[in-house]
């Protein structure tokens, strides 16, 4: 259960986030129902493939640069969750799944947003 609830917490926070960014998006249909049936198995894929990049790389990256972080006050955080949002999108684009993030600055902001639906989901939803 524990797994389903990261996945869809992953999951929503990339669907607001290419709905409000214009520099995030999934391919296919852009409205309705068919935007809906045509793009959750693809929105469920890269939030995987963010949740084991956020689970596996970005701990060992943020380790590498602590003294950075440290040095910045933490805003390098922010560029390391961007930098892991873009290596998310070129995964994604290994494995044709339709996920782009163009640029920076979109993946910057979609990482903030990623993030605070994350935060949101998981303080609305019932803890173990």
């Amino acid at each position: 259960m524990r797994f389903l609830m990261w996945l869809l917490t992953y999951a929503a926070g990339l669907s607001v986030a290419a709905w409000l960014l214009d520099g995030i998006w999934f391919e296919g249909a852009t409205s309705g129902q068919a935007e809906l049936q045509d793009k959750w198995l693809e929105v469920l894929a890269v939030a995987l493939i963010l949740g084991l990049v956020s689970t596996f790389i970005e701990p060992f990256v943020k380790l590498l640069s602590l003294p950075f972080i440290i040095l910045t006050l933490g805003f390098l955080l922010l560029v390391i969750n961007a930098g892991m949002l873009l290596f998310t999108a070129w995964v994604a684009d290994l494995f044709d799944l339709g996920f782009h993030v163009d640029g920076f600055w979109s993946a910057l902001v979609g990482s903030i947003i990623i993030t605070v639906v994350g935060w949101g989901v998981r303080i609305a939803l019932p803890g173990d």
